[in-house]
């Protein structure tokens, strides 16, 4: 198995993991009721580390499936390169450590991470355009 199919195995992941982790929250400060019941009720925003965990997730499922579908098609078209392998690399080590930035709520330096992950992605997506 390639390098762009690796991390793109462990995005993955990470995307699991930082389900798990926004429910879980999200849970606490709403409570199991809320979790459990149907969820009619529109309520504010989560505060805090569970709001914070939520929108890196929100951002996370933004980018992915653009990650997925360079990787997926990279793979498919034979397109792979060291370029391709070290973009894909670039994308989930960006994204792993944007994760803690934004639950820390550190400004700017998650931004600039945030950067680096499109530059993994463009590179994934760059012999598929060309």
């Amino acid at each position: 198995m390639g390098m762009e199919l690796k991390m793109l195995a462990w995005a993955l992941v990470l995307g699991l993991v930082q389900i798990a982790l926004a429910a879980t929250l999200t849970t606490q400060q709403r409570g199991l009721g809320w979790n459990a019941g149907p969820r009619d009720d529109n309520l504010p925003p989560c505060t805090g580390l569970a709001g914070r965990l939520e929108r890196a997730l929100r951002n996370f499922l933004e980018t992915f499936p653009f990650f997925a579908a360079a990787v997926l098609a990279v793979v498919a078209l034979q397109a792979g390169s060291a370029q391709t392998a070290r973009g894909a690399e670039i994308y989930f080590w960006a994204r792993v450590v944007y994760l803690p930035l934004y639950a820390l709520g550190i400004p700017y330096l998650r931004t600039a991470v945030w950067a680096a992950s499109m530059v993994g992605l463009i590179m994934v997506l760059r012999p598929l355009l060309g």
